[in-house]
């Protein structure tokens, strides 16, 4: 068998991690807009809070996330008090609302001094109701943690970490401008377990530079000795045209997709055998772990256990997902800043949910979680005439499956085994939006 079926179907396509996606956000969503959707919330609907820390002391050259480097801690204070601003503002519109999740991201959240960690954690506090049990989770970059911020992000709630590791191996680390130990990692790791956070993620990537079968194969065994409950791999999106810094990787060393393809299934092959459960397309968890058997769900931190209705961003970029629609902040920080301090919130453009675009997320999601689609499920939660259009879509799938990505069901479709590294072109064959052959800025779908 070539792999000519692989080359065919690596095309750029969207990570659905948002429907429609981000570029199909406009201005048309602003301030006020905004403004009304949070008032409409329910009241005793759980939230979910998303802060993000738009800094780095360093940028490393793969990074696809909105965040610029910085070695001065100023503008980080003074991005800490406009973030305590914001937070006071959404308390102002919804007071005293119930939080089921919590989830600081950047850029690096551990750029924080102590002190503004327990500055934000408490402003967070004093405005809503956290659950007993709400998942406060953080990304750690261990190159620059201090035994102060550990604790601080302990005092704060924090019971769950993400560690960026990407990989052990020096030629790539070297590749990539991030040159991270092992003890480095072990060691961060040990610090929060014995500050009492118990659940650990570890976020590993394929497709990057020098990257091999055999380099991966070497990092999984270190990263096993961590014992992670929770274990992310995802494909690196070399997209140079929108994040300039990638211009520093030599793509002359970047596998193809063919190589990317069979890294994906190394990796999922060597964690189902150390007994982890795959969960969607990149996530893997220990039996332990909550997200081995919980219902799952997608958003713009990937997969998650969070069932609320409601994510709402707070910082520059940062995006919300209301019933209504998509809400997201001015994505620069001096323009973010400009319009919190003004007064208002700094809403720069979104999206409204038509009734179609809900029916089709829907189907996005479910396919990214759960690998298939059933037509009964579309009309029990939208009707017959919704349910027969997705289902023309789908007979359409299974009519042009050549490669065995699908098998038929009694009212659908289930995604094979060999198809779910490529369930992203699935998807997009259900989005309204997406034009195939149409220039997209988006990462192989390998």
């Amino acid at each position: 068998m070539t792999d000519e079926w692989i080359l065919r179907h690596a095309k750029p396509v969207p990570r659905y991690t948002s429907y429609p996606t981000a570029n199909h956000f406009s201005a048309s969503v602003g301030r006020a807009e905004y403004r009304s959707w949070l008032a409409a919330l329910a009241e005793e609907a759980p939230l979910s809070l998303y802060l993000h820390v738009p800094f780095c002391d360093t940028l490393c050259w793969y990074c696809g996330c909105t965040t610029k480097a910085t070695r001065r801690y100023e503008p980080i204070a003074d991005y800490v008090e406009v973030l305590r601003t914001e937070i006071d503002r959404l308390g102002a519109v919804i007071p005293g609302r119930r939080v089921s999740h919590v989830h600081w991201g950047g850029g690096s959240p551990n750029i924080l001094a102590p002190s503004d960690i327990e500055a934000l954690a408490e402003r967070l506090h004093a405005h809503f109701r956290f659950d007993q049990d709400a998942e406060f989770a953080v990304e750690i970059d261990p190159r620059r943690l201090e035994a102060a911020q550990v604790a601080a992000f302990a005092a704060a709630g924090v019971n769950r970490i993400s560690v960026g590791v990407q990989d052990f191996d020096p030629a790539v680390q070297n590749a990539i401008g991030r040159e991270q130990s092992y003890a480095q990692t072990e060691g961060a790791i040990a610090q929060f377990r014995s500050r009492g956070v118990r659940s650990v993620n570890v976020d590993l990537v394929y497709g990057l530079p020098h990257q091999t079968v055999k380099s991966l194969d070497a990092t999984i065994d270190r990263v096993l000795e961590l014992d992670p409950d929770r274990i992310a791999i995802f494909g690196y999106a070399h997209i140079p045209s929108r994040m300039k810094h990638q211009r520093l990787i030599d793509e002359s060393a970047l596998p193809g997709a063919v190589a990317r393809h069979a890294q994906a299934n190394w990796v999922s092959t060597r964690l189902a055998s150390a007994g982890y459960v795959q969960r969607g397309l990149d996530h893997f968890a220990h039996p332990r772990d909550a997200m081995a058997d919980a219902t799952l769900a997608r958003n713009f931190q990937g997969y998650t256990t969070d069932q609320a209705e409601a994510l709402i961003g707070l910082g520059a970029s940062a995006i919300s997902q209301l019933p209504q629609g998509f809400a997201q902040n001015a994505v620069a920080t001096c323009d973010y800043a400009r319009q919190i301090e003004r007064g208002d919130f700094a809403t720069a453009r979104g999206h409204r949910f038509s009734a179609e675009d809900r029916v089709r997320a829907a189907v996005i999601e479910r396919l990214m979680c759960g690998f298939d689609f059933s037509a009964h499920a579309v009309e029990v939660a939208f009707g017959p005439l919704w349910a027969a259009r997705m289902a023309a879509i789908a007979e359409a799938v299974v009519g042009n499956d050549a490669d065995g990505f699908v098998r038929p069901t009694a009212d659908g479709f289930a995604v094979t085994a060999r198809g779910r590294p490529f369930v992203r072109s699935l998807c997009a064959q259900f989005d309204a939006y997406w034009e195939e052959g149409v220039p997209r800025r988006h990462a192989l779908a390998i």
